[in-house]
């Protein structure tokens, strides 16, 4: 692997708008080949020994940060995790600031989670070290949309033609955005569906088409994925019920019938069960959910490997 190197044009992963389908290929090729290395018994490779990654999270997380740790350690990286709420930030230090500090301890690559958009950006701008987007507020997260795609290629062959519905919470949805990108650029049509209040304007003039109509949705798509539903938003009055909502847009055996008869199930996770996802779809045949994960580790080992690797490195 250790000719791919360099192949990414890009000092930080940022959106998957950056990406075109030979770099999204490179990396699905990457993680593929990594993923092998998760079914050792010794789960180890010394690829990135002697690199250091820091996971730099503002925001709560379990998959992506863990997964994250994970990647680095398997590759023999050093992996420091920065808790924000008990780091400098507390008490006050600017974003700016904590990326020079870090930036001043020789860090190879930083993996940053944080509640506003932008943020990834602007710390790329003013660090030396690569960094890549792990989520920030509404605008992106790319490595949510790489899993996604490797996990749905893995199914289900060439993405070119493929109907993918998503469905939920667009409006506050990073991830939506994310894959709308992600899987246009691999050649899928990609319906959104939602509430209308849930829908933000302009999807069409990035290649979507719009649904309020979950049927609509779901009919004959190869994929469907399911955002999750926060709560807090049927209190602040965006819809009127939990129950209302399940009914008119959570995925249950009666709509999955309309989709392809292969159809994967898809989450970004955590679930709602028995908002968004009925318990029994999402333990389902035709759920990949549990396999997103897995998939998650090995598509951040290869952008691991990719971005803080170096060519002709010490191991395979």
């Amino acid at each position: 692997m250790g000719s791919d190197y360099g192949k990414l044009d890009f000092k930080d992963l940022i959106s998957m708008e950056q990406l075109d389908a030979g770099q999204i290929d490179l990396i699905l090729q990457n993680a593929a080949e990594l993923k092998r290395v998760l079914e050792r018994d010794i789960k180890k490779v010394p690829t990135l020994r002697g690199r250091t990654v820091l996971n730099l999270f503002y925001e709560n997380s379990t998959r992506t940060r863990t997964s994250f740790e994970l990647a680095g350690k398997y590759m023999s990286a050093d992996v420091v995790n920065i808790n924000a709420a008990a780091s400098s930030v507390s008490k006050g230090e600017s974003l700016r600031d904590t990326g020079q500090t870090l930036n001043r301890m020789a860090a190879d690559l930083i993996v940053i989670r944080h509640p506003m958009s932008g943020a990834p950006a602007y710390l790329g701008r003013t660090v030396s070290a690569r960094v890549i987007n792990g989520g920030d507020g509404l605008h992106q997260h790319p490595t949510q949309s790489l899993l996604d795609l490797y996990t749905a290629r893995d199914k289900l062959g060439d993405l070119k033609g493929m109907k993918v519905a998503i469905v939920g919470d667009v409006l506050h949805s990073r991830v939506a955005r994310s894959n709308l990108s992600g899987f246009r650029t691999m050649g899928a049509e990609v319906w959104l569906c939602g509430p209308p209040t849930l829908m933000p304007p302009g999807l069409e003039d990035m290649g979507a088409k719009i649904t309020w109509d979950m049927d609509e949705a779901v009919r004959n798509a190869q994929a469907v994925m399911m955002l999750r539903i926060q709560r807090e938003r049927q209190a602040s009055g965006l819809f009127p019920s939990i129950r209302e909502y399940s009914q008119r847009y959570g995925l249950n055996a009666r709509r999955l019938k309309l989709a392809d008869s292969g159809c994967l199930v898809m989450h970004p996770g955590p679930m709602n069960r028995g908002v968004e996802i009925s318990g029994e779809i999402a333990d389902g045949v035709q759920s990949v959910i549990e396999e997103q994960v897995t998939n998650g580790v090995a598509v951040r080992m290869a952008l691991l490997y990719l971005m803080a690797g170096r060519k002709g490195g010490d191991g395979e």
